[in-house]
């Protein structure tokens, strides 16, 4: 199919059926964006109906769905400007504890799936001549705990493939950022958890979408290879 230049942007978004992913789908709908949703559990589906725009359910540890979410995009609107890659929440568990095969869920979950979307739609976006990414990290990708291990691992590589991506096709005007929650209304936190924190509440879903609407926007055209904490202050380095 052609691509098209002239339409509004298409967004796809994995696990955007609810929390931070339903959010950020909100925002983009809410600022013109034509949609594309997955997510395993069926919600991509129904926010997709609701806001006109299309979904399937799948899941990121399976190429053919990624694959299949993809051609989605090319078959009902022949062009993808922006990809949100975002997961829901892997294994935890005492360190050496933790299974092979929970890490290998891991690397499936977080890592490969982000290299497997880059690998499906970076020739789209070399096409077009423009993309933008947002990879949806956690603020302990950069200060890993012992409460994260699986993920403080892998969404570390995230951070690291990230800028790897973004230097490779900075001459082609694909740019790739990473958004870090901190803790965020999407799950039930402990009051205490804000005693932590400098701002003192725990962020909204709202403010991690606006986050995610910005950097994939133009207003962010010079933005590229970052990975940008939203976490209220709560991670200490500079």
């Amino acid at each position: 199919m052609a691509i098209e230049t002239t339409q509004a942007p298409v967004a796809v978004i994995t696990a955007g059926g609810r929390g931070m992913g339903e959010a950020i789908a909100r925002e983009l709908h809410a600022r013109g964006y034509r949609l594309v949703l997955m997510s395993p559990s069926g919600s991509a589906e129904r926010l997709a109906a609701e806001l006109g725009a299309v979904g399937i359910s799948g899941s990121v540890t399976e190429p053919d769905d990624l694959a299949a979410l993809v051609q989605l995009a090319v078959d009902s609107y022949g062009r993808i400007d922006a990809v949100v890659t975002h997961t829901g929440h892997p294994p935890k568990g005492e360190l050496l504890e933790i299974s092979d095969a929970d890490w290998l869920q891991g690397h499936d979950l977080m890592l490969l799936s982000v290299v497997r979307m880059a690998r499906l739609v970076t020739p789209l976006m070399l096409q077009q001549g423009k993309g933008a990414w947002v990879n949806i990290t956690t603020f302990a990708a950069h200060e890993p705990t012992l409460k994260f291990p699986l993920s403080c691992a892998y969404r570390a590589a995230v951070a690291a493939y990230t800028k790897l991506y973004a230097d490779r096709y900075a001459e082609n005007n694909i740019r790739m950022n990473a958004l870090l929650p901190g803790y965020i209304d999407s799950l039930q936190h402990n009051p205490a958890i804000c005693d932590s924190i400098p701002m003192g509440r725990v962020g909204s879903v709202a403010e991690i979408a606006k986050t995610a609407a910005f950097l994939l926007s133009d207003d962010a055209g010079y933005i590229t290879g970052q990975n940008l904490r939203v976490d209220g202050g709560l991670t200490r380095h500079v």
